[in-house]
């Protein structure tokens, strides 16, 4: 076990990582929360990527894919910085020349090191798949009358360094993202909701739903969790995974109302401000919910567990 665990009590995240890493799922790199997969962890994780798919069933819907990155531009306009500083990371590259280069290798750890030479690059890290999705259908101009649907997936990224493997700083989501008017942005998030508790339901995991709200930064954060949570804006399903007594969201069920479409300029088919919703599974979370409640060789799950998967 890691020297710092033992240097105090052991919680429940601790022991779950410290077998998760036993049987060869996750590969430590020496920063809380960043990790290598192993196969038949990935094997589990596509499962569950194509089956969220398949919820989809006849939607007509755009499937769209995106790396880990998005211009800094798209991610300025979101103003996810203002609200959740917390949890941003960029990107920066070195720019100079040789003589900078010489610099910055003579540059002691008491100086900062190279990497205080380093400058912003144009890109951020993605906080969340839909997010690259936003400035892409704006660009396109009005939507058609009906709306519209995306199916996004990417790599993203939080800085919540944690021992507890449930919270990964770098983990992938598979979301459905809506456009349209408030009436079909709340269809689309009842109808994910049901789905998704189906899902969980053949997957014979404990799922529950509730209100939720995001982490918001600052003074202000109180009173914007309150008008989410009253608003009903932000759902859930939790599953115990870590720590029996707190149970994590391995789902999220957003209505954003005009956030995105004021910051975009995404209009409707009568050319107001769009409203947009979206419906996100963290695929990690539902893997190790599934090693967690089913145990550690996913050959041995239950048949009906196993038939839901791999059908």
């Amino acid at each position: 076990m890691d020297t710092a665990i033992l240097a105090r009590a052991a919680t429940p995240a601790d022991l779950f990582r410290e077998e998760l890493v036993r049987h060869g799922h996750l590969l430590p790199t020496g920063v809380d929360g960043l990790y290598g997969r192993g196969e038949a962890f990935e094997s589990v994780v596509a499962a569950v990527d194509t089956m969220v798919g398949r919820l989809a069933g006849d939607d007509r819907v755009e499937v769209l894919r995106f790396p880990p990155a998005m211009s800094r531009a798209g991610f300025e306009a979101s103003g996810y910085f203002r609200n959740f500083p917390q949890l941003t990371a960029g990107v920066s590259c070195f720019c100079g020349d040789d003589t900078a280069h010489r610099r910055a290798l003579a540059c002691t750890p008491e100086q900062g090191g190279w990497a205080s030479h380093m400058q912003p690059a144009d890109v951020m890290l993605t906080p969340a798949s839909c997010y690259p999705v936003y400035p892409i259908v704006a660009a396109r101009g009005r939507l058609p009358a009906d709306g519209w649907l995306v199916d996004s997936s990417s790599y993203c990224f939080r800085r919540e360094p944690s021992v507890d493997p449930v919270r990964m700083q770098m983990f992938r989501q598979r979301e459905q993202v809506c456009f349209g008017t408030p009436d079909r942005i709340r269809e689309f998030q009842s109808r994910w909701m049901d789905r998704a508790m189906a899902m969980f339901a053949s997957l014979h995991l404990p799922a529950a739903t509730d209100i939720a709200n995001d982490p918001f930064f600052g003074r202000a954060a109180p009173l914007m969790r309150d008008g989410q949570r009253s608003q009903r804006l932000k759902f859930e399903i939790l599953v115990p995974i870590s720590d029996p007594d707190r149970p994590n969201a391995c789902g999220s069920f957003n209505y954003h109302v005009t956030h995105f479409a004021e910051a975009y300029g995404i209009q409707g088919a009568d050319g107001e401000l769009a409203h947009t919703g979206c419906a996100g599974f963290g695929l990690e979370r539902i893997v190790l919910a599934l090693l967690r409640h089913h145990g550690m060789d996913p050959t041995r799950w239950p048949g009906l567990v196993r038939a839901a998967l791999w059908p």
